[in-house]
Formats: C-alpha cells, structure tokens, sequence
C-alpha cells in the first residue's frame, strides 16, 4: 500500500542540506547545459509516479525551466495494480500538476489483464504499458520527448541485477541517458539526495509498499546487496557502478557502429529475409587490411579473433526480422553461431520475437515465421493458422479485348502483369518472360495465389503431371522461398507457377490465335 511522506528534516539543526538554495539545481543546470541533455523550445513531458525520484525530477526541472526555455507537463500512467492506493497516486499526481499550472496526461491502463494475456510477469508487462504510453504522447504531438527520473542508485541496480543473471557488454551498459524520444537526467544524482533536496523544499511524496518487498529481485538489491557492498567492500560503489555502465556504452555503441557497417556490406536483404554467407559471417575482417596484414606475419587469422563481431552482426541480423515479444539471450545467438559453424542444410532454429534462422547450403537465411505469432498472440492450441504468406486474388480481367493489368501481391514481392496478345506474337512481346497462355483454352475465373500442398502441374514440355512440391526440390527451391511461392489457375485448374513453363494443355502453340503474357515486375 502507498502511503504519503511528509519531509521531516532529520539533518542536524545548522548543517548544509544536500540541495538547499538552489545548489543541487544549479548542478545539473551546468552538467545538462553542457551535454546539450535539454533543448530550447521543447514540449517535455515528465514522467511522474508520484515517488520521490519523479516529485523531485518535476520540482527541478520547473525550477529551471525559464533558463532552459523548455515548456513541460506532467505525465502519469495509472497501472491499476494496487486498488486504493494507485488512485491516491493519480490524484496526488494531479494536484501536483495544478498547483504548477503544468498540463496533466493521464491515462489508465491494467497492467494484471495485460501480463496474464502476454504471460508475462507484471513489472516487464508495466514497462512495456509506460513506453508505450509516453510514446503515444511523442506520436501524437502533445509533447517532443518525455524526461524519466532514473538515478544513479537505479542505475547500479540495474548494473548489479544484469551480472548476476550473465550479461556482457550491452548490459552493462544499464539504463542509457537517452533512448529514442525518452530522456534521463538524474542519472549522476544520488536517490538521497534528491530527498534531501524534496525535504528543503517541503514537498511530500508517495512511497509504493511493492518497492520494500523483498521477494522481489530490485528490491533485495536495493535493501540488501547494495548497502552492503557500501558498507563492508567500497564505500563508493554505486558511483563505480554509474562509471563502469558509461564506459561499457560507449564501447558497445562503437561496437555497435562496426556490426551494422559490416552487416550492410555482407548480409543481402530482400523484403522477406535476409541472407549472409557463412564465411562472411565467421571471418567478417576477411579482405581487410588488418586481416591481410595478420596473415603476412603469420599470426591467427582464426574465427575466435573475430567471434565479438561476428556475435554483433548476428544479433542485428534476427533483431532486424523480429515479429514479436521475447528476449534474444547469449544462448540464442551461440545457438545461432553453432548452426553457422556446424549445421547441415536444411537445419533451422526457431528464436523469441518470430524469428527463423536457417542454414541453406554456405548460406545463413533470417526470416520471420509468418505462422508463430498466431500462437504468441494467445491462438487456442490446436486452431488453425494462417499464414501470412497465404493470399488468393480473383482477377476481374476482361480476356476477351485488348487487356493490359497489373496486380501488386505485397506477399510475393512483386506485381503482375496480364496483358491480352495477338498471337504468333511479335518475339520481343515474350522475350522477358516466355509464360503465354492461349486464350480460348482459358475460363474463368483466373486466381492468382499462393500454391498449396496437393497443387499439380504438368509444365510444357514434361509427359505427365507432376506435385508442385517435387517440381520445386528439383528447382532447388528452399522452403522459405517457396512460402507464398505464386500459381495462377483457370476454373481452379493451375496453368503457371512462377519458374515454370506454363501447363502443356494451356500452353500457346501453332493453333494460337490470342495469347494472355505473364509478367512479373518488381513492386
């Protein structure tokens, strides 16, 4: 249950108050003047829970505003977790927000329905509610960006849980002081002092129960790792901790730098997936002036020397392809890098977000499962799926006149085009693609679509019919490529597959008077 503080000063009679007259203020006014963290003319909304952290971020933020030329509101997303008490939250919030004539944006929203329907655990299904929240406001103009007062105490927990569940650069680097249209100003300032700061000013606060409940991993390190390692190892421990997650940041944005210059040299991407070779992806330095200058003194030019950025490439890679909710871990992407270095072909792996990596031949492929997001989604088990590969167009298209139509299919990629033909045509009408059908063996209706386990056909030139599934192996058409692979049937006859001749009893031949061309262009 939150309860409302009042600001005892529990600071010797005499003695300097952290904050008081304005120095914690004129503080942060120099440090974020001079890391450009605030900008003139900007509509910056806060984020307020009504906690002390939030209160005192609101309360400096008004202080200084007129020099920092910025226009603020007040921010609160209303979770519903602790009946009474977060309603107390959002009206104190609220009051707040009048008494400095600071525009209110409220919203509410259940946190419990909504972890239970993503089966997710409620402080990730919260974080989620809030960032969404304060995104909405940036996308729908009502502010620039949102300030969120996360401290130095928030940032060495952050550091200190990441360890103790295995992390490497990337979460060390902790919480950043800015992340798209979000922004974190006290990240140099201690969670004492800004209570000090609240207590000179005398502005109560909220103090939610759930952050003294211990069962909870945050909440042990706060109350229990934290001053501990203060007070038996090193005294300055959270400051070691808010400097060891600045330099890890700035390795892994440099880093970072390097995976995506490189992934965009060696990975080549269509609008279905993305394809990197397996040599490329293991020997990324390959062809590069240090490479070659490793190789002249005959040093290891080994895998494991270039495993760190190999790792990078892969993890933009999949992030690129992700559909859904799910973590990707270290384990994911040493799964990933052991199909790379040992799978046969054919052999996939499936990864959190709906994403499939498969190994075809010297290839790596990443794409998204068009058919897992049903299931994350909540899909009863058992029901059918769809695919989103899967599409049928009925083409109303007169054969009968001098027709010219396109048809774009965002499935395939691509837009066809039916054009009616005097037959024998001139060679040139032909030339790109050879599919010409003769008209008078046609009926409608004519439906392009995807092709489906069971389709038949028996191209030009071939004896009998044959499964559309064997054509394709013989093809060497991999599974991925052949999902939403299109077929065009005539009164649900299949007459053409891309790749293929046309069906020999639909084929133009001598007799062929009138001819329907298919083409397929690029979208």
């Amino acid at each position: 249950m939150a309860k409302r503080v009042s600001p005892k000063n529990k600071v010797r009679r005499g003695a300097k108050v952290a904050g008081e007259g304005g120095g914690l203020a004129r503080r942060l006014l120099l440090g974020w003047k001079r890391a450009g963290m605030l900008r003139a003319g900007e509509r910056l909304g806060v984020g307020v829970s009504g906690g002390a952290d939030s209160v005192g971020l609101l309360l400096l933020l008004g202080e200084l505003r007129e020099e920092l030329g910025i226009v603020l509101s007040v921010a609160h997303l209303n979770h519903r977790l602790r009946g009474g008490a977060s309603e107390a939250d959002e009206k104190f919030v609220a009051k707040l927000a009048a008494k400095h004539r600071l525009a209110f944006h409220l919203e509410n929203t259940d946190v419990a329905a909504r972890a239970k329907r993503e089966k997710a655990n409620l402080e990730d299904a919260g974080r989620r509610a809030r960032y969404e929240f304060f995104a909405r406001l940036v996308s729908e103009g009502r502010v620039d960006r949102v300030a969120l007062a996360h401290t130095a105490d928030d940032q060495a927990e952050t550091v200190l849980a990441h360890i103790l569940r295995g992390t490497g650069l990337a979460g060390l680097g902790g919480i950043h002081l800015r992340r798209e249209t979000v922004v974190r100003p006290l990240l140099g300032v201690r969670r004492a002092e800004l209570r000090a700061y609240l207590r000179a000013k005398k502005q109560k606060w909220r103090e939610d129960a759930s952050n003294q409940d211990t069962t909870r991993t945050r909440a042990r390190i706060r109350k229990k790792l934290l001053p501990l390692l203060e007070r038996e190892f090193q005294g300055g421990v959270v400051e070691h901790l808010v400097s060891l997650a600045e330099f890890a940041r700035e390795d892994e944005e440099f880093l970072a730098l390097l995976a995506l210059e490189h992934s965009e040299v060696l990975a080549r991407r269509t609008k279905v997936e993305a394809r990197i070779s397996v040599e490329d992806l293991l020997q990324p330095w390959k062809g590069g002036k240090l490479f070659r200058e490793r190789a002249k003194n005959r040093e290891d030019t080994g895998e494991k020397n270039q495993e760190a950025l190999t790792k990078r490439i892969l993890g933009r890679l999949i992030q690129e392809r992700k559909s859904g909710t799910g973590q990707i871990s270290a384990r994911h992407i040493r799964t990933v890098l052991e199909l790379a270095r040992f799978g046969e072909n054919g052999k996939a792996v499936q990864l959190p977000g709906g994403v499939d990596v498969r190994r075809e031949r010297e290839d790596l492929v990443f794409r998204t499962n068009s058919s897992r997001p049903a299931r994350r989604n909540g899909a009863k088990r058992g029901a059918e799926r769809t695919s989103a590969a899967e599409y049928e167009y009925k083409i109303n298209f007169d054969i009968s006149g001098k027709g010219d139509e396109a048809f774009g299919v965002p499935q395939a990629g691509c837009v066809f085009r039916l054009r009616v033909i005097d037959w024998p045509a001139n060679r040139g009408e032909t030339k790109e693609s050879g599919a010409v059908l003769d008209r008078d063996r046609l009926c409608l209706p004519l439906v392009l679509r995807n092709w489906r386990f069971g389709d038949k056909l028996q191209p030009a030139g071939h004896q009998k019919a044959h499964k559309l599934k064997r054509l394709l192996n013989e093809k060497r058409v991999s599974r991925w490529e052949r999902e939403g692979w299109p077929v065009l049937t005539s009164g649900g006859v299949l007459v053409w597959a891309r790749g293929f001749p046309v069906a020999a009893e639909f084929a133009a031949n001598e007799g062929t008077r009138t001819g329907i061309l298919i083409a397929e262009e690029k979208s």
